[in-house]
């Protein structure tokens, strides 16, 4: 078996390593926690200073204040499916504390709950997509790692 003769530690190894992690991670680390809460506000991920939706659940194409491409996203019915699960489990016990505590007439019952079950999804769907967004970006999803900024020009 041939012997390596390469040393294992010291300064011969280390820029190797580093730049195979500088190979890994081209740009600066992007904060999970920090883009999920300006995407929660429906604000560009990366900025925080600019809006992220052109419309009720239409993201913009890129950040209009730091030029972010956003046109990458791809959240699809994850934050729809979401959405239900949680206003279902949130309203669930809601209804039945009501109809057992106050017995009150149940299509006086069903038309509370309704506007209230279609208010906090209404209330609920753009953040939790604009949550999304954040995620795929904080994670470089779908292409969001790759390259610059649409508003980033030659020289930085």
């Amino acid at each position: 078996m041939p012997r390596d003769d390469r040393p294992r530690h010291g300064p011969a190894t280390a820029p190797d390593s580093h730049a195979e992690a500088k190979a890994e991670h081209p740009e600066h680390e992007r904060p999970l926690g920090q883009a999920m809460r300006r995407g929660w506000r429906r604000r560009c991920p990366s900025c925080g200073a600019g809006p992220a939706f052109s419309g009720y659940l239409k993201v913009r194409p890129a950040c209009p204040a730091c030029g972010e491409d956003l046109h990458h996203q791809r959240a699809d019915d994850g934050p729809a499916y979401l959405t239900i699960l949680l206003v279902g489990h949130l309203m669930a016990p809601v209804l039945h504390v009501s109809f057992v505590a106050f017995e009150p007439d149940p299509l006086i019952l069903a038309t509370i709950l309704c506007l209230a079950f279609g208010g906090l999804s209404l209330w609920l769907l753009p953040r939790i997509k604009g949550a999304f967004v954040a995620l795929q970006w904080a994670k470089r999803m779908h292409g969001f790692g790759e390259g610059r900024p649409a508003g980033a020009g030659v020289d930085g």
